[in-house]
């Protein structure tokens, strides 16, 4: 199975889907090691990148028959169209899930006192969040708010809708 996150920085996207993916023994591709990698490499990114390095290693895991958790800000329908271009092409299901925080000065706290733990990754700034451009769902995702709830409590509502989803 592909599950498929996408959320702004600081919504608790990469707590999420490490904590999914600890608890299904899933790969987990996330996006800003990828690219920190190939920043560390000499690789100026420009683009999608490390998108592309992602949806390559999500598909030679998937055809190995191991679960995998992209892990990506995932903001426009390009991006989202490729991930589930990734399981429609060998035939595995997905989950699509969009973590947001509702509250606004909770999220600009989180992004403010975060603490990075890539090493060399320089993390955006309250203000580049909040102008990112993030285009509205052209589909329903899962939807996980996880203002005012812990990890634990977002993680049972994540686990809760998956299991709702599987059987729909």
């Amino acid at each position: 199975m592909l599950y498929i996150f996408s959320g702004l920085p600081g919504t608790g996207k990469s707590t999420l889907s490490s904590a999914l993916a600890q608890e299904l023994k899933a790969v987990h591709l996330r996006v800003d090691v990828v690219e920190q990698a190939m920043r560390d490499a000499g690789v100026r990114i420009e683009g999608p990148e490390g998108y592309m390095v992602c949806y390559g290693l999500a598909s030679h895991n998937l055809r190995l028959g191991l679960d995998v958790i992209a892990d990506t800000v995932n903001p426009i329908p390009i991006t989202r169209l490729a991930w589930r271009e990734v399981a429609e092409s060998l035939h595995i299901p997905y989950a699509e899930i969009e973590v947001i925080c509702s509250d606004k000065e909770e999220h600009r706290h989180r992004v403010e006192t975060r603490t990075i733990d890539i090493p060399g990754l320089v993390p955006p700034t309250w203000e580049q969040v909040v102008n990112r451009d993030f285009e509205i769902w052209d589909r329903e995702p899962i939807t996980i708010d996880t203002a005012h709830h812990s990890i634990a409590e977002s993680m049972q509502m994540l686990k809760d809708q998956l299991y709702k989803a599987r059987r729909e």
